[in-house]
């Protein structure tokens, strides 16, 4: 998969981004006025004049229906009271994401992405599906899974939203996103599960460890600023954080901000991977993940498929398991690795401590098997 550039933001000022046609990028740029370009658009000739007769009719019974369980106009009114929009400021410029609340008291999940420009000297604002706001602070940043933790300051009685399980997904089941693409707040759009286990890797932090998961795609239509804000099941459950999108457009706009926005290729972090690590920065905790203590890359032969073994760390688990640099691991578990990306990505879905089956073919092509135990606090570039 193409690297990505950075997961979908809506950045207002000074953000500068360059864009690679059809790869995963962040940014947006704002929209025109719809009743605007209608008018301009359609020339309407034929207007009625003083004499001419308008004939009308009245609805008997105005009221309006309930919506039926398990419809989209039922999801959004479920989730939506649980859905925040996040203004940040910093010395970069502005920008906007989307939230989800876990407490009645104002914690929030959302994208690393979406805050990380506040983590110096900025600032926080959220605002709620009632039309208040308040400031916040950042609990807990994780830029290897791109997830973070906030707090509203001094709310109460807010909605949490309801945490579902992303594995029991399957393709071809119908989804709802809800956040504020484009800075247009309680927006919702609906989809289903394109695809599961798909490695998307956004790019990496500070030590070279490349931020990588195991992507929820949905056509769902996810934009600029959708980042953070959920991605649910016809229940209403929280199943998938939207994090990232692909373009097919290389164009910017000002400040370098992209034009394009979904082509129907968007991108969730599953919850059930990050909930864990979620809790782990709740609580003020330095969050920790699992590794296999190697670095990887794609093989060099186009023949081959897997997850090429570069160097090993002392002492980790994979040199305790017999694996050295020219292995080429192909199965974890039941999880087919396809390349460097597939196999962070599956690495990811586990906790440090986790027992796990890997499959590899040795330099000189013979399969060997181990199961191990997953080392913690990944700090190699890969796996």
């Amino acid at each position: 998969m193409t690297t990505a550039e950075r997961p979908p933001k809506r950045r207002r000022t000074g953000l500068a981004a360059a864009v690679v046609a059809t790869s995963l990028l962040v940014g947006g740029g704002a929209g025109i006025g719809g009743a605007a370009f209608w008018d301009a658009v359609h020339d309407d000739t034929a207007t009625a004049s003083p004499s001419s007769q308008v004939s009308t009719s009245t609805v008997s019974n105005p009221t309006r229906p309930p919506a039926a369980d398990g419809s989209v106009e039922s999801v959004a009114q479920k989730v939506l009271p649980s859905v925040v929009k996040i203004d940040v400021r910093g010395q970069e410029g502005e920008a906007s994401g989307s939230g989800i609340i876990l407490t009645a008291d104002g914690t929030i999940l959302t994208n690393n992405h979406v805050v990380e420009m506040a983590e110096n000297g900025g600032s926080l604002r959220v605002s709620f599906d009632d039309g208040t706001s308040a400031t916040a602070q950042i609990l807990g940043t994780d830029p290897l899974t791109d997830t973070a933790v906030i707090k509203a300051q001094d709310v109460s009685g807010l909605t949490p939203a309801t945490i579902g399980k992303s594995a029991n997904l399957g393709v071809g089941e119908g989804v709802v996103a809800i956040g504020s693409p484009f800075g247009l707040d309680a927006t919702v759009t609906s989809g289903i599960v394109s695809a599961l286990n798909r490695p998307v890797n956004v790019g990496s932090d500070d030590q070279g460890n490349s931020t990588t998961y195991p992507a929820i795609q949905t056509d769902a239509a996810i934009n600029p600023g959708n980042s953070g804000g959920p991605l649910v099941d016809m229940t209403g459950a929280v199943i998938g954080i939207n994090s990232s999108i692909r373009t097919a457009s290389s164009g910017s706009g000002l400040s370098g901000e992209p034009q394009s926005g979904s082509i129907g290729l968007g991108f969730a972090i599953p919850i059930d991977e990050v909930m864990p690590i979620v809790d782990q920065m709740a609580k003020g905790e330095t969050p920790t993940h699992a590794r296999l203590g190697i670095q990887v890359g794609d093989p060099q032969s186009s023949d081959q498929t897997g997850a090429l073994v570069r160097d090993v760390t002392a002492g980790s688990t994979a040199e305790k398991a017999g694996l050295t640099s020219g292995d080429v691991i192909t199965k974890v578990d039941d999880h087919q690795v396809t390349g460097a990306d597939s196999l962070v990505a599956t690495i990811r879905s586990y906790r440090p401590g986790d027992s796990v089956s890997v499959t590899w073919t040795t330099s000189g092509g013979k399969e060997q098997n181990a199961t191990l135990v997953l080392d913690s606090d990944a700090t190699s570039t890969n796996g």
